[in-house]
């Protein structure tokens, strides 16, 4: 499809044009010294049909803005059967990345736009990259510090290109950070220190039975999250895939569970920031670049990680045993932290309005240090 300023929006239908697809935002990234490039075999599993199930319950489109053989955008669409916004008439766009050019950002999502209306949508919502449960939001305050593991790093001028296409602020999303140094205030901190209440057990993720270890905190995850605005639970084959990438990365010190009257019912996770540790590679593990990845993520360590999952389940949220957890939970895994050599991490991502998720960053004395922003448009 030709488009303005002599611009041609091509579909990705190839493997070859779907590895330009990965690749165009870093090059267009290289000059931030900010921007981490995603491993490009990371990008291909999980953009694609045979390596991530989303799309066994999504459609997805993928587009390249080429401008005289050159490419300079990109953009998706995808409707996610599974979504509750989905029979509401609301679309998704996404893995936006373009040349700071308005003519690009008009001929991306003018094409998003019409894929999605002719499907049904009334109105597109994003970035969404791909899933909820994946990357969300556009990065609009915080761009002084690099992402955290599967946390996107968005050009400054992105915002307003997008907003210029008559978008408006849905939903902001917040990263906290915190320091592992950092005690819980005095008064939680006594409490903790006289021990669980009554009922209440806090044990380690338990190696030898890995998978129904998964199984438990997914059944928690699509349980406390579950009220969440936008939440789509995750599927069996998705709790697969995810097992399969947590065991390469996952630490049985910093995944935590808590039981109540022998029911696992809470969790926390904190998993290395493997963008710490991948800096320097621009996408590539090959020939030295699995190397250099063991040695400083099994060896050296590295000193920054991300909570990105996190959950009590909502019969007991609300109790007095309940309120405790996810304090008894951020305790353990910050004094397994610590003793790993871990500096701070990062807590996210954490909608605006889930009030009492911010009230335990807030108390816990995390600090909001980026903001992510949702976009909507009514296409009528």
């Amino acid at each position: 499809m030709d488009a303005a300023g002599g611009i041609r929006i091509v579909p990705v239908r190839s493997k070859v044009e779907l590895d330009r697809f990965i690749r165009l935002p870093m090059r267009l990234g290289a000059d931030d010294p900010n921007y981490v490039a995603p491993l490009v075999f990371e990008r291909q599993q999980s953009l694609t049909a045979k390596g991530n199930p989303f799309f066994e319950h999504a459609e997805v489109e993928f587009w390249l803005a080429v401008r005289y053989g050159r490419d300079v955008g990109r953009i998706s669409a995808q409707i996610d059967r599974l979504n509750p916004q989905t029979p509401q008439g609301i679309g998704n766009f996404g893995m936006v990345a373009a040349e700071d050019d308005p003519t690009i950002f008009a001929a991306l999502f003018t094409v998003a736009e019409d894929w999605l209306r002719t499907r049904g949508c009334r109105a597109a919502l994003g970035p969404v990259n791909l899933s909820t449960n994946e990357e969300v939001g556009l990065l609009v305050e915080g761009h002084e510090n690099p992402p955290m593991f599967m946390m996107s790093h968005d050009a400054r001028y992105l915002a307003a290109r997008i907003e210029e296409q008559g978008y408006g602020r849905a939903k902001d999303i917040f990263a906290y950070i915190c320091s592992v140094k950092d005690d819980l205030p005095a008064p939680i901190l006594r409490r903790i220190r006289k021990g669980p209440p009554e009922g209440v057990t806090l044990r380690m993720l338990d190696m030898s039975r890995f998978d129904a270890e998964v199984d438990t905190l997914t059944g928690i995850l699509n349980d406390a999250w579950s009220g969440n605005w936008g939440f789509t639970p995750t599927t069996e084959a998705e709790t697969k895939a995810l097992a399969a990438t947590l065991k390469l990365l996952i630490d049985k010190r910093l995944t935590w569970f808590a039981e109540v009257d022998g029911e696992t019912v809470g969790f926390m996770i904190l998993l290395p920031n493997i963008n710490e540790a991948i800096a320097d590679l621009k996408g590539k593990l090959f020939p030295f670049g699995w190397a250099k990845l063991i040695w400083r993520l099994k060896i050296r360590g590295v000193k920054t990680g991300r909570v990105p999952l996190m959950g009590v389940k909502r019969k007991v949220a609300g109790s007095l045993r309940g309120q405790l957890l996810p304090f008894l939970l951020i305790d353990a895994v910050a004094q397994a932290a610590r003793e790993l050599g871990y500096a701070r991490y990062e807590l996210s991502w954490v909608l605006e309005d889930n009030l009492p998720m911010r009230r335990i960053c807030d108390v816990g004395g995390a600090k909001i240090y980026k903001t992510y922003r949702l976009y909507q448009k009514a296409l009528t």
